[in-house]
């Protein structure tokens, strides 16, 4: 009876152990990484035609990042020398109208949030790009901003980390 628990612990442990470096998430870890770091993603919005600038928009979409990727890896968080690296900006913070009445109004509007991201692998460099990722809220047009924003930046920061960390770390 032990022989039988002694080969079904080898067979499990080799089973695990041939996995390598794949999580149950889907992330895929670069091989020797164990730490990674979220550099401060500035709000450059503002300076964008139609776009504004929200405070407090840059902290919270940093924290969100951080948060996916310590949920969703045993990466561990450094704030400097990270083996992996996620740095950018956000370049757009807009609402624009995108229905509209028989009077020519708006009936619904749109919230979008474009980030610019640069991602850095310190032990592989053919793995570091650069790339836009971007999402949006819809919400009726009677509303305002500070009527939406929970939601509205729950959804996007979703999205948005999601996407980054799928480019990164799922290879999707």
């Amino acid at each position: 009876m032990n022989r039988i628990f002694i080969n079904l612990f080898f067979v499990l442990f080799i089973g695990l152990k041939g996995c390598g470096i794949y999580s149950f998430t889907g992330a895929s870890i670069p091989s020797g990484a164990s730490t990674f770091q979220v550099n401060f993603f500035e709000n450059q919005a503002g300076s964008r035609p139609g776009s504004t600038v929200e405070p407090g928009l840059d902290r919270d979409f940093t924290l969100a990042l951080q948060d996916i990727i310590l949920g969703q890896t045993n990466l561990n968080l450094v704030n400097a020398g990270g083996d992996l690296v996620y740095e950018g900006e956000i370049t757009q913070y807009s609402i624009t109208p995108m229905t509209s009445t028989a009077k020519l109004t708006a009936a619904q509007n749109r919230l979008t949030m474009n980030v610019n991201l640069r991602y850095f692998n310190t032990k592989n460099e053919e793995d570091d790009f650069e790339s836009q990722f971007s999402f949006f809220y819809d919400f009726p047009a009677e509303k305002q901003l500070y009527d939406i924003q929970g939601p509205a930046h729950d959804e996007i920061f979703e999205r948005i980390t999601q996407d980054i960390f799928n480019a990164t770390l799922a290879k999707w």
